[in-house]
């Protein structure tokens, strides 16, 4: 088999910086053009895409370019593409495939012994790609070969770590955080050296006593039960030079009676410094958390005007089903709206932040609570369209049981401390307007649970799949469907696109296989 023409330079980690600086898009992050050079695309996290070829009127004439199977290696991540060749990857593997025909170039198979519930991507830079495992360790490749040029371990995966989330490279360096709902282990963030895998910084989910943030919780042994874990990717503003991560639930995950106060930084967006690792700022959209709905879904960036005056923003549409539009300079409440019904918060802050209803939290004889059990949204990745300016997310409504489940002493036994029942859910797509919180339209996806992420692009278009084992496109401004295919399954990752040689593909998984479309010829 042949290898597509690489156009090899001094250093490729530019393609992140050439496609940022030749691609400006309303003043925010730039946006991702023919190349898919990091997990969303681009710095901003918005999965929007300034490829159109392929648009509303002509959408119904794609057609399968390619297939990829992995058999057996279910496809939780979003692939790369650089330079005609797109990385792929699933728990202890990496494949380096032809984009223009799916075929194999090179494949990594390292088996290990951890949690496997997915991998969402490589970070590449100069010809390197950085890829987490199930044990926790963090491996560099070669590019053109996929030869392991180094191994780091990052965390202990007998204590239940391991590294599902894609890493981010700022300033080269090479940013991993910690996934695992072990109990008792603290999580983190790290920059590492690209070249060595040393460790330049490190952030602490969950402070330690005496340090900012400790004073959240009602006693340090408590506190050192751990949690905040890093379960997604972060976005990456270069005029400000701040990085947003979004932080997971506290330990145990259900039971907050020995925990009082909002138990920092879990359940948390933090605006960083990439090249100190010191906190610049911090927002927490569930203080408190005792329905384990982490706060980690992607903080989206874009810029847009707010009662008249052009504002830099930062939006999430987090998982206890609340959506948050900050100023991602200061950390300033801007918005605060549900975007899917939920009864547990007793009402807001002056932060805009939802306060935890005591009442309502997880009991032991069990509470009835509206709102999926798996929270309003998950990790399937959102999308911004500049042109429409709505935000589009996979969002889940219903009803839930909670309940707690404790020992003699009236303590959990575990890092949940109880446990919750699914009653209905209904899975919806929803657009909201930044600039209000409201829904502009939403589009019922069916009752299984949904688990598709969601692309927009410059040819007025929205890919993302349903519970009825469709992928789909559909027009941004008012969920009208334009085109679909039924498949075997649904789709498990975030669409993305890219284009070669004068055409452009989107890419979806399925399951364990890989689909790639384009326009006939």
């Amino acid at each position: 088999m042949s290898l597509p023409t690489w156009k090899l330079c001094a250093s490729l980690g530019l393609a992140l910086l050439a496609t940022s600086a030749g691609h400006a898009q309303d003043g925010a992050v730039p946006s991702v053009k023919d190349t898919w050079p990091t997990y969303n695309g681009d710095y901003s996290g918005r999965r929007y895409s300034q490829l159109k070829q392929i648009d509303r009127t002509n959408v119904g004439r794609l057609a399968l370019a390619w297939a990829f199977p992995t058999r057996g290696a279910t496809l939780k991540g979003t692939p790369l593409v650089l330079d005609g060749v797109l990385y792929l990857t699933a728990p202890d593997h990496v494949w380096a495939l032809d984009a223009a025909t799916g075929h194999q170039i090179w494949t990594l198979n390292r088996p290990s012994v951890g949690n496997k519930l997915s991998n969402r991507g490589v970070a590449y830079l100069k010809g390197k790609l950085y890829f987490g495992t199930p044990d926790a360790h963090l491996l560099c490749l070669d590019a053109r070969s996929g030869k392991q040029l180094w191994d780091v371990q990052v965390a202990d995966s007998s204590l239940s770590y391991y590294l599902a989330v894609a890493p981010l490279i700022v300033h080269d360096r090479v940013l991993i955080g910690t996934s695992g709902d072990g109990a008792d282990i603290p999580h983190f963030l790290e920059a590492l050296d690209p070249d060595t895998g040393k460790t330049i910084w490190r952030f602490d989910s969950v402070p330690k006593p005496g340090e900012p943030g400790s004073e959240t919780w009602s006693d340090p042994k408590v506190m050192a039960h751990g949690g905040g874990g890093m379960w997604l990717t972060g976005t990456y503003d270069p005029a400000l030079n701040l990085v947003y991560w979004g932080t997971g639930n506290p330990h145990p995950a259900l039971d907050g009676l020995d925990r009082k106060g909002a138990n920092l930084y879990t359940n948390t967006i933090l605006a960083i410094d990439p090249d100190t690792g010191k906190l610049v700022w911090h927002y927490q959209p569930m203080p408190h958390d005792t329905h384990d709905w982490d706060a980690v879904e992607t903080p989206v960036l874009f810029d847009t005007d707010i009662a008249g005056k052009p504002r830099k923003l930062l939006a999430q549409a987090s998982r206890n089903g609340y959506f948050f539009v900050l100023d991602r300079t200061t950390g300033q409440h801007i918005v605060t709206t549900q975007f899917t019904p939920e009864s547990w918060a007793s009402g807001l802050d002056t932060r805009g932040q939802p306060v935890s209803g005591v009442n309502l939290e997880p009991q032991p004889q069990g509470t009835l609570t509206q709102g999926s059990a798996n929270g309003g949204t998950n990790w399937m990745p959102p999308s911004y369209d500049p042109e429409t300016r709505l935000f589009y997310v996979s969002a889940q409504q219903g009803y839930s049981f909670w309940y707690l489940a404790l020992n003699e002493q009236n303590k959990p036994e575990d890092h949940q401390g109880g446990g919750a029942i699914s009653l209905t859910t209904d899975n919806m797509l929803e657009a909201i307007d930044v600039t209000t919180g409201k829904i502009k339209w939403q589009r019922p996806t069916g009752k299984n649970r949904n688990t598709p992420g969601i692309l927009t692009t410059a040819g007025h278009l929205l890919f993302t799949g349903d519970t009825s084992n469709n992928v789909i496109a559909l027009d941004p401004a008012d969920g009208k469907p334009l085109w679909h295919v039924p498949m075997g399954a649904g789709v498990t990752n975030g669409p993305m696109t890219y284009a070669l040689a004068n055409r452009q593909y989107v890419t979806m998984a399925v399951g364990d296989v890989l689909y790639t479309w384009t326009l006939p010829e």
